[in-house]
């Protein structure tokens, strides 16, 4: 006799305070167009006819969602207009993480998030939004039944590899993300219509008042200045919310190789949790100007776990120092994280120097041309040896960040300057090679060896290793190459 089928279930009714909310702030970019459409016609009734679709789709959410959890597979149910069915299998989860914004915790819910290891986004993506925060220790453990992560429950003591500490927020305006924000919002602004309510209002005349009793310079220096201010304090203040209180423990279960819990964010908690069984190694990035500043960031190179953005992001930007530590913890290999690498030659040195004096040795001749007919203005001159200094160095740069390092079971493999990156490679996960040469590499003797890997951006670039050496290279993270006559070379 075959077992009932289970029953489909809804989420916690408590969302129908929350979806409401969320579906308004979705659809601000539309909200803003009705009023922009109900001034223009003098009938306000657009904003409010807008403001109550909104406002009715968010509540048919929790009337159209359900779930259910079999033996075999995990089933989303949801669609308002369009109905959907997402089916996951069981033994195709990876991962279950949990994402709680404010209106959740203060309700007491949580989004579970499960991840089969493949990008999905959007509708593709499964989410159970949202569950009661009691019910998730559950749902983990039904979902991962059989997993090793079902083990490490989040109460459960570990070791302390990362704490957040408000000494970060240092590095925040380094990245400028609050020049993006600022940037999105502007131009999300003007797409809703706001530019032609903004060309008529007080704020503009206040502008074009101080333009003329200061000076256009000084009142453009002003605005500048406000725009500066204002992205550091944004980018400090989405820090501190975002990885505020961040906590990053390993728990060892008895006999395998445990797992990494992951929890940050002061309004908006995320938790994840990863199986160390499943870590390849890790990646330390370290833009240009979060280096000068002696900062780096730590991202995971895991199967089952996307290379890039946050999915992968271990540590953000901090010491780095403190990010070296973590992942040389993680892995047990010191030497390959802090370790010196191997030069690739003087040919990838003279393409680092051609790539970098390019721009600038095309901007001179320009000049030069230009001289024959009219003399240059001297400010043209010297933006062009500014020009020719920063290019100068940000090839010297990258001269001394190229390098590799094979042995004891990793490779590992550094490049760039503006964005410099170490990516250190378990042998054992690399599952095949590829020596690609572009035109200009025949020419030199160099060649871009490429490690491909389950795990993380799934491919891995060495660059611009000397071609006769390729192979070798690869043999040695790799030995079972060995066997493979033509990689003998």
């Amino acid at each position: 006799m075959t077992a009932p089928a289970p029953q489909w279930l809804r989420l916690s009714p408590r969302m129908l305070l929350v979806h409401p909310v969320h579906e308004v702030l979705r659809q601000v970019p539309v909200l803003i167009g009705s009023v922009v459409l109900g001034s223009a016609t003098g009938n306000p009734l657009w904003a409010v006819a807008a403001l109550v679709v909104t406002v009715g789709v968010g509540i048919a959410r929790w009337f159209t969602t359900s779930y259910r959890i079999d033996a075999e597979e995990v089933q989303l149910r949801a669609g308002v207009l369009q109905r959907r069915v997402l089916s996951v299998p069981r033994n195709r989860i990876r991962s279950v993480s949990t994402d709680a914004r404010l209106l959740h915790r203060l309700l007491g819910l949580t989004v579970l998030r499960v991840s089969t290891g493949q990008e999905a986004r959007g509708d593709e993506g499964f989410a159970l939004d949202a569950v009661e925060a009691g019910q998730v220790p559950r749902l983990r453990a039904e979902l991962l039944a059989g997993s090793l992560t079902v083990a490490a429950d989040s109460e459960r003591p570990g070791r302390v590899l990362a704490r957040w500490e408000p000494a970060w927020l240092r590095y925040s305006p380094l990245s400028f993300t609050g020049l993006a924000m600022i940037a999105a919002a502007a131009g999300l602004l003007y797409q809703a219509g706001a530019g032609v309510l903004l060309r008529d209002s007080a704020l503009a005349e206040g502008g074009r008042d101080a333009a003329q009793r200061f000076g256009i310079a000084a009142t453009v220096a002003a605005a500048v200045t406000l725009v500066l201010v204002a992205s550091v304090v944004l980018s400090v203040l989405r820090s501190l919310l975002t990885y505020g209180n961040l906590l990053l423990v390993q728990r060892d279960d008895a006999g395998n190789a445990g797992v990494l819990h992951l929890e940050h964010g002061l309004v908006r908690r995320q938790e994840h949790t990863y199986d160390m069984r499943r870590l390849r190694g890790g990646t330390l990035r370290e833009p240009l100007v979060v280096r000068m500043f002696g900062g780096a960031r730590l991202d995971a190179v895991m199967t089952g776990v996307g290379g890039a953005g946050e999915a992968s992001l271990l540590l953000p930007p901090c010491p780095a120092a403190t990010a070296r530590a973590v992942l040389s913890d993680l892995i047990a290999a010191r030497e390959e994280v802090t370790g010196p690498l191997h030069g690739h030659g003087p040919a990838a040195a003279r393409r680092r120097w051609t790539r970098g004096l390019i721009v600038p040795a095309a901007v001179g001749v320009a000049l030069l041309v230009l001289s024959v007919w009219a003399a240059p203005p001297v400010w043209a001159w010297l933006l062009w040896v500014a020009l020719t200094t920063v290019c100068a160095l940000l090839a010297a740069d990258r001269v001394r960040s190229l390098g590799h390092r094979v042995g004891n079971g990793w490779l590992v493999a550094r490049a760039g300057s503006v964005e410099r990156r170490r990516d250190c490679i378990a042998g054992p996960g690399i599952i095949g090679w590829t020596v690609r040469q572009s035109f200009f590499q025949r020419r030199s003797g160099v060649a871009t060896l490429i490690a491909a890997t389950a795990a993380g951006e799934k491919a891995y670039r060495v660059i611009d290793v000397p071609a006769d050496l390729a192979w070798s290279i690869a043999a040695q993270a790799s030995p079972w190459l060995r066997d493979v006559p033509w990689a003998r070379r």
